[in-house]
């Protein structure tokens, strides 16, 4: 099955790729969907490649995505420097997996990981929350079975509670290793997972419920301490110990600085895993993700491999071996570069420009505001009369400007609402907020003017051009057909006179 999709040419255009700008190296055109049969010089490679993507959008102005596009120099610097490292190789490189090993555990202490001074914590640095999410739901399916066999019961059904709001990712892990997933609808004011719901879905088949710390569909923020104490009472009074995953991804580098005392982390009992992307809000690019784990004992000894092969033991729970080091580097240097004090004061700038946006739009008259103010630094919003094709509009409208807004229709439950969602990201301050207030401005009056135009009929015609040839002064002549009759085509010569138009 092909899982990769090539455009296909335009009518009248070849299948290889021009080489007009870059001439002075290449004459010939290269074949697009091909390997060349001949090499070029690295000028002309370049060339042609940088010249191709120059058509993409710019990342800065990618208002859907809520991964990290800028980083300071000196970390761009770190990163092309290791670019060549396989972090698999671990005995070759022992500092980068030290550095590796550091930010497991100052991201578990940040989550309030009951480990000691001196203990290590237990977690691994990913590709992104998509990998992490599947080894932790791996981790929650073998426990459970292991304690189903051990009770002699049967296995084969596990599920996991969450709800309609969750990422792909969780669908993804669902489908990919035979879990059912029960999701908890949503409902019109209401657009995260409600926790009693939740709780009530809840089964001795139940593997863990994922509760979600900034939702991708408005950044609100679950509540997990609703959801452990509610899971805690069914627990006492069923026998069960279902856990909970906290998916982390977008809100767990925010709330440890904005929000300290909300308890959503290790601090509540329940809590025995948590993913967090380091290329959302911990400000590395993409590429990274972290899965912490409570303790050893939530993680399944038989889903680590050991290898040694590339020199001394080595443990690995990863779903890709290879993969590169300069993600991993990247993210211990804001670590060590931003601190506690710096995090917390990029995440306030975030807000506050969140904050500005937001306000920006009251303004117009024109929307709700569906994102609540405390979560991610985004903001969430519809169209007062909840119009689809003006949502549509408004971001094709946008598009122009550079501005990529994602228009979508919520879940099941909620499918008339289409809903624009603009992410703050550390790189888009407040000159870029008010710029983007002046297009949406700019674009609302362009879509009120376009449904105000009045309407002109369309007329279809089929003409056949007659010759003249008796009468010098008129040497051709139009003549309107019946729309049903078949089209003509006739060459007449120009005797005399210019024409003033194209048709």
């Amino acid at each position: 099955m092909v899982l990769t999709q090539v455009h296909q040419p335009e009518e009248g255009s070849s299948t290889s790729v021009g080489s007009v700008f870059s001439s002075r190296y290449v004459q010939d055109p290269l074949p697009r969907y091909e390997m060349p049969q001949k090499s070029i010089s690295k000028d002309a490679a370049y060339q042609i490649i940088h010249d191709e993507l120059l058509l993409d959008s710019s990342p800065r102005l990618n208002l859907a995505s809520f991964v990290t596009t800028w980083m300071e120099p000196e970390c761009d610097k770190l990163m092309l420097e290791a670019v060549n490292k396989n972090y698999a190789d671990m005995d070759e490189y022992p500092v980068t997996t030290e550095l590796q090993n550091r930010c497991v555990n100052i991201i578990a202490r940040l989550f309030n990981a009951p480990v000691s001074e001196k203990e290590a914590a237990v977690g691994v640095g990913t590709v992104g929350s998509s990998e992490a999410i599947m080894l932790a739901g791996l981790a929650f399916k073998r426990r459970w079975q292991n304690k189903r066999k051990a009770e002699g019961k049967p296995f084969h059904k596990p599920n996991i509670v969450t709800g309609a709001n969750v990422q792909v990712c969780w669908e993804k892990f669902a489908r990919y290793f035979e879990v059912e997933l029960k999701e908890v609808k949503l409902s019109e004011g209401c657009y995260v997972m409600d926790p009693v719901k939740a709780v009530e879905m809840v089964d001795e088949n139940t593997i863990c419920v994922a509760a979600i710390l900034g939702s991708t569909l408005t950044g609100e923020f679950e509540d997990v301490k609703l959801l452990n104490d509610l899971l805690t009472a069914k627990n006492q009074k069923t026998g069960w110990d279902t856990p909970i995953h906290v998916d982390a991804a977008s809100g767990g580098f925010i709330a440890p600085f904005l929000y300290p005392e909300l308890e959503w982390d290790f601090r509540l009992p329940l809590v025995k895993s948590i993913n967090v992307s380091g290329h959302k809000y911990g400000l590395v690019y993409a590429g990274v993700g972290w899965v912490i784990w409570r303790s050893k004992e939530d993680l399944p000894e038989e889903l680590i491999f050991h290898i040694n092969y590339l020199g001394a033991d080595q443990p690995t729970f990863t779903l890709n071996f290879s993969k590169g080091s300069s993600q991993i580097i990247a993210q211990y240097y804001q670590f060590l570069r931003l601190g506690f004090e710096g995090y917390k004061n990029v995440m306030k700038n975030c807000m506050e420009s969140a904050r500005i946006l937001r306000e920006g739009l009251v303004r117009t008259g024109r929307f709700d505001i569906i994102s609540k103010e405390k979560g991610v630094p985004l903001v969430a919003f519809s169209f007062k009369d909840m119009s689809h094709n003006s949502a549509m509009k408004l971001a094709t409208l946008l598009r122009r400007y550079g501005w990529i807004v994602p228009a979508y229709t919520m879940p099941v439950n909620l499918e008339h609402m289409t809903v624009l969602r603009v992410v703050v990201r550390e790189d888009f301050g407040r000159p870029l907020a008010e710029k983007f207030l002046s297009h949406v401005a700019m674009a609302l009056d362009e879509l009120d003017s376009s449904s105000k135009a009045p309407l002109v009929p369309a007329l279809k015609y089929t003409i056949e051009v007659v010759s003249c040839t008796d009468d010098a002064n008129q040497p051709f002549m139009v003549r309107v057909l019946p729309q049903e009759a078949e089209p003509v085509k006739k060459t007449v010569p120009l005797l005399t006179g210019k024409t003033k138009g194209v048709c």
